[in-house]
């Protein structure tokens, strides 16, 4: 099969499910002596449906184990990219070959425990209910593999197990762009209130240079009053312009022009006194929504590290995983609070990281007895701040200074923040020093 007959029959079994039949139209009446030995033990990797090898070489196998095989030999092409190395293994796992029994030995030594935990399964429907048990954790790599390759596994639940993962990517993507979309939103906002900010400084400027106008023309006719005073010949003048009453005039007129003049300049400088305050509350909402926007890129970046962290960071290793600087230093990381709903991508996320995630909901439905147990077995902790109770905060507070426990604080619950608080796990800045100035900050 040539290479762009090989690349369209992998997206046709991508994007193109098979029809589900009932498991009575689809058994043959009589089943042959092969049909009878697939249906009593477990499948082989080239005995799937075509269109599941894509997503099993996609979750269950990393890149590393990908080129890990084609160094072993079998692969047509030489340096490949990481596409191309994942469909030249799609279509080497359709035949019987021994890159496909390579492949077959690696995810069985990978995904023994799940295997074994199947294989007390007896029935379709139990497959089907432990699978969904999985998904709904989080857990998808090793539970497709042990229920794809079931005796007991129909069709149709291979075909429900397909669809479960294929709609995962397309939620995962999902959620990345609505992050991207906000974060946009937020840099067209900063531009409007930053051009705002501008004109009100350019408004708040012209009003005091005229203020400042004026008041040098007060102040010169003030000089020019005071030379008149000691003026004799001025002050003869006006001796007889008293006498004649058109002083009184004159100094009744000057006086209506300096009150008007008086009126005019206070309102003027009350009129600067708000455009101050309102300055200053535009630089607070600008630092605001610059460190809510810092928040986002940040939360978006930590998102991409950790979805591209199979990629990037396995390209760029050449030696002892044990010695490697991106290794985490903890391996049990306990999330206090949060949103339920969540916790099977937190436990994903966790799980791209090498990290075992256990959870607490904050005092909502699990019981705060149990939180002394957590905090005790986990090696640093994460918690939400906008879904945790004060009673659970407080008593992760207590423990995390007494214990020097790394405490990192999430702003959000959603699931941008928390790849965030994994990032900064990552980049050392749990530390607990730095955490308990937080902590002793919070409420």
């Amino acid at each position: 099969m040539c290479e762009r007959h090989r690349l369209s029959a992998v997206v046709r079994a991508m994007f193109t499910a098979a029809p589900e039949t009932a498991p009575e139209a689809s058994a043959p009446a009589a089943l042959t002596a092969s049909t009878a030995a697939l249906a009593r033990r477990r499948r082989r990797l080239w005995e799937l449906e075509e269109k599941h090898h894509c997503p099993l070489v996609g979750c269950c196998l990393s890149l590393a184990e990908l080129k890990k095989l084609a160094r072993q030999g079998g692969f047509r092409g030489e340096r490949l990219d990481a596409y191309r190395l994942h469909v030249e293994a799609v279509s080497l796992a359709g035949t019987h070959n021994a890159v496909a029994q390579r492949m077959q030995a690696m995810l069985e030594r990978k995904y023994a425990a799940w295997v074994k935990r199947f294989a007390a399964l007896t029935t379709d429907a139990q497959v089907r209910e432990s699978w969904r048990e999985h998904f709904d954790r989080g857990d998808v790599a090793g539970a497709m593999w042990a229920a794809l390759t079931h005796p007991a596994a129909s069709e149709q639940t291979r075909n429900c197990i397909y669809a479960d993962v294929h709609m995962l990517s397309h939620q995962l993507v999902a959620g990345q762009m609505e992050a991207m979309r906000r974060l946009a939103h937020l840099e067209q906002e900063h531009a409007q209130l930053a051009a705002r900010l501008a004109e009100q400084s350019r408004r708040h400027a012209e009003s005091m240079a005229e203020a400042r106008a004026r008041q040098q023309a007060l102040e010169e006719d003030n000089r020019q009053l005071r030379a008149e005073l000691h003026d004799t010949e001025s002050v003869k003048e006006r001796l007889q312009r008293y006498e004649t009453g058109q002083v009184i005039v004159d100094m009744g007129r000057r006086l209506l022009m300096l009150e008007a003049a008086n009126a005019e300049l206070r309102q003027k400088a009350g009129r600067a006194e708000s455009l101050e305050q309102e300055l200053k509350s535009l630089k607070a909402e600008l630092l605001r929504l610059r460190q809510e926007r810092d928040a986002a890129v940040s939360e978006r970046d930590a998102l991409e590290r950790i979805y591209l962290s199979d990629g990037a960071s396995l390209e760029a290793c050449t030696g002892d995983c044990a010695q490697c600087s991106n290794t985490l230093s903890v391996r049990c990381v306990l999330c206090v609070g949060g949103r339920t709903a969540l916790l099977a991508h937190y436990r994903k996320l966790a799980e791209r990281l090498g990290i075992r995630l256990i959870h607490h909901d904050g005092g909502r439905e699990d019981a705060l007895s149990r939180l002394p147990e957590l905090l005790n077995v986990s090696d640093a902790v994460i918690c939400p701040t906008d879904s945790i109770s004060h009673a659970a905060y407080g008593q992760l507070k207590r423990h995390c200074k007494a214990n020097r426990k790394p405490c990192v604080l999430a702003r959000t619950s959603g699931i941008a923040g928390f790849a965030a608080a994994l990032s900064q796990l990552a980049g050392g800045q749990g530390d607990a020093r730095t955490q308990f100035l937080q902590l002793d900050s919070q409420p």
